[in-house]
């Protein structure tokens, strides 16, 4: 096989590992919550938990659409290295934090250096890959993501064995020197923004900023893309974020168990997801232009009983059950929503249209963690994850209705 056929898979494990980073150490936070609040009395309150989940959004969410639009413009594997370097460096020093204030704005200092990784490695990613293989690639990538949730999980354990501090310092190390590593293995793909004629690629010419964001803005399909995909965030971050909270409540066991056992199912439920939504999505595609929103809706299909479940159910078998149903189902989504916005956006722009996605799902994301929180201290997070299966509905619905794609890939000739 020829180098040119092999390396698209390399950039997939490179960034693999990046986004196994990218996840980790944003998500141990959430697990280590009985360690430091001994530390840190204004963890003690759910409430200031949840503000200091949400700032990461809040900022991960404004800096997206930049991000993306950077990486439209610029060299995308300087700005993926800087940004693990920059997030890792924060890991790093949150081992450091004394007080509620340091932790703050060092977690709003990651999601400025978060952000500027996913719109630049899906697109990447997507470059390298073609119709036949893009699902695939994507989700294998995505899988790097879960792995990251799953191992934040132990943040916990490995803080009751050593410490929060020691924890933080060990992760922030790993990911400096692997973006040394990045530097000397990662490409980027030298015709992506250029203009190119062959085959089955229409001749396109560098648009302008302001004139890419036109043409996102008023495509239609773009703007129903956003809708569905923020609805859809909203379950998404609520699981990330506060399901290890809900299996340590509803089950009456320490976070220590609780994290990993939460992490682990959504984990290799949703690698599961992924996988099998990527290859039969390259599939589906290829017979049927349809095919990546028929996938991406049967996985949101099965999230909306699993919601339920999680909601009402108390017993082991119930929501362990319904969390690896839900990881499932959203794993199916998450691996085609690159691929599908590959079929309303041409690849000039693609970067800069997911950064907007991006922001609008983690927006709401942020406004469900902080949410959460308040239903925590209410006693309702249970009755609010159930609830979130009404919006994944109306998602779905307005998925299936609108988005009807005229080819496999935008910038294929019709």
């Amino acid at each position: 096989m020829k180098a040119s056929k092999i390396y698209p898979w390399v950039v997939v494990g490179l960034l693999w590992v990046v986004a196994l980073l990218n996840y980790m150490d944003r998500q141990m936070l959430s697990t280590m919550k009985p360690s430091m609040q001994a530390d840190i009395a204004e963890l003690q309150t759910a409430a200031n938990f949840g503000s200091l989940m949400a700032i990461f959004l809040w900022i991960y969410g404004f800096m997206s659409p930049v991000a993306g639009i950077v990486a439209d413009k610029f060299n995308r594997k300087w700005l993926i290295v800087v940004s693990l370097f920059v997030w890792s460096g924060v890991t790093f020093a949150m081992g450091y934090a004394t007080t509620f204030r340091q932790l703050y704005w060092l977690r709003a200092i990651m999601g400025v250096s978060e952000a500027l990784y996913i719109p630049a490695g899906l697109s990447l990613i997507a470059d390298f890959h073609s119709s036949k293989s893009r699902s695939l690639a994507i989700g294998i990538h995505m899988t790097g993501l879960y792995m990251g949730q799953a191992l934040g999980g132990f943040g916990a354990t490995i803080a009751a064995a050593y410490s929060w501090h020691t924890t933080f310092h060990s992760f922030g190390i790993i990911g400096i020197a692997y973006s040394v590593i990045l530097m000397l293995f990662l490409r980027e793909k030298k015709d992506a923004h250029e203009n190119v004629s062959s085959g089955d690629v229409l001749v396109e010419k560098q648009t302008s900023l302001w004139k890419g964001l036109v043409l996102l803005f008023t495509n239609l399909f773009f703007w129903v893309i956003l809708f569905y995909f923020a609805v859809s965030s909203l379950p998404g971050w609520g699981v990330k974020n506060w399901l290890p909270t809900l299996f340590a409540n509803k089950l009456n066991i320490d976070m220590s168990a609780a994290g990993p056992l939460s992490t682990i199912t959504i984990a290799a439920s949703s690698f599961l997801g992924v996988i099998f939504g990527g290859i039969l999505s390259d599939k589906w595609v290829q017979k049927n232009v349809r095919g990546r929103i028929y996938t991406s809706a049967i996985g949101l299909g099965l999230t909306i009983p699993s919601l339920l479940l999680i909601g009402f159910g108390h017993s082991l078998f119930h929501i362990v059950s319904a969390a690896f149903c839900f990881g499932l189902g959203y794993g199916m989504f998450d691996a085609n929503n690159m691929p599908i916005l590959c079929q309303f956006v041409s690849t000039k722009n693609r970067a800069k249209a997911y950064g907007l996605m991006n922001m609008v799902g983690v927006f709401a994301g942020a406004f469900v963690t902080d949410f959460l929180g308040k239903s925590t201290d209410e006693g309702n997070l249970g009755k609010s994850f159930a609830w979130m299966s009404g919006v994944v509905l109306l998602a779905l619905i307005i998925q299936l209705y609108f988005l009807k794609p005229k080819a496999k890939d935008f910038d294929e000739k019709k």
